[in-house]
């Protein structure tokens, strides 16, 4: 299997229960714990973990960076707790993916008083072709190293209207990280430079790669084009098959946070093998493949020059 560092140097909607309201009373109304009053630090909450960790390399430690949801997390559907609203009230600024992702943002919004940026203010957006969201955006625009560098200018400016006085320092740890960004775009180009058109297709479960496909010149096929739709239906399968059929496609994807049984058929009746699973939503535990949002971009990528071009990893 292909390896960047080897090639370079590189919803439910939101319930107004009146114990909610209480709790965030509470929190309001009561003082700060020793432990908060111990950071004098800027408190930006993101709504996943992948945007926490972008804003974490951008923000270096002069701000406390958290996500509201956990590693793991379906954020499409995912619903706030009372706990999501008592840290809120004590968040200087909140920071979102946008494009319809967060169905449940704007409700836990209208209960904090914190500003709030979407971070894919600027990219130039993919429409959704099938299902309940057809001409609606695609929300994963993240998942595109072009545009996650979009994501980070608007984390640094964001970061800098908050706190003024670091602006130099967020700037800088901007350009370190479009750096790490920059090699990972280069790392696709490089290796899928040469496959053959009928190789040039990302076949995936959910349709979470319409932007990375969009970059690196390659034709995209999914069963689904969002999680929160249907999934895995008989003429989605269908549909699939025959493109992979038809495209010779050497190999299939599906994400981590979904059921493969469906794409497994896919492969099966396509001819093609089932690829490495790929990360989207949710970074993994500190211990895992993809701690961090870096490690999720190079592992997909990885991945999908593996699949695509046969380079997997037998040993």
């Amino acid at each position: 299997m292909p390896n960047i560092r080897d090639w370079s140097p590189l919803t439910r909607s939101l319930t107004t229960l009146p114990a909610v309201a209480a709790l965030v009373a509470a929190a309001s109304c009561s003082g700060p714990s020793s432990s908060a009053s111990d950071d004098t630090r800027l408190k930006v909450l993101t709504t996943f973990t992948v945007i926490a960790d972008m804003a974490s390399n951008v923000a270096g430690d002069k701000v406390d960076v958290a996500s509201i949801t956990r590693v793991g997390a379906e954020i499409h559907t995912y619903q706030p707790t009372p706990d999501d609203l008592v840290r809120g009230q004590d968040a200087d600024l909140i920071l979102a993916n946008g494009l319809g992702l967060e169905a449940w943002f704007t409700q836990f919004t209208e209960r904090i008083d914190a500003p709030n940026v979407t971070l894919s203010e600027g990219v130039e957006t993919i429409p959704i072709t099938s299902g309940t969201y057809e001409g609606k955006a695609n929300p994963h625009a993240w998942m595109s190293p072009d545009n996650a560098m979009i994501y980070v200018d608007n984390i640094r400016d964001a970061l800098a209207e908050l706190d003024p006085d670091n602006a130099d320092i967020y700037g800088a740890n901007a350009d370190a990280y479009k750096e790490d960004l920059a090699e990972i775009r280069d790392f696709l180009d490089t290796e899928l430079g040469d496959l053959p058109e009928h190789q040039r297709a990302l076949v995936t479960c959910e349709g979470a790669f319409s932007y990375l496909a969009r970059d690196v010149g390659l034709k995209e096929k999914y069963l689904w084009p969002v999680n929160a739709d249907s999934e895995g239906t008989p003429q989605q399968i269908a549909s699939a098959s025959k493109f992979v059929r038809e495209n010779k496609v050497p190999a299939v994807f599906c994400e981590t946070t979904v059921n493969d049984g469906a794409q497994r058929q896919v492969a099966e009746e396509g001819g093609a093998r089932m690829g490495d699973k790929l990360y989207v939503d949710s970074l993994s535990e500190p211990d895992g493949p993809v701690p961090t949002y870096v490690d999720l971009l190079r592992y997909d990528a990885e991945a999908i020059v593996a699949g695509l071009t046969g380079q997997e990893d037998t040993s």
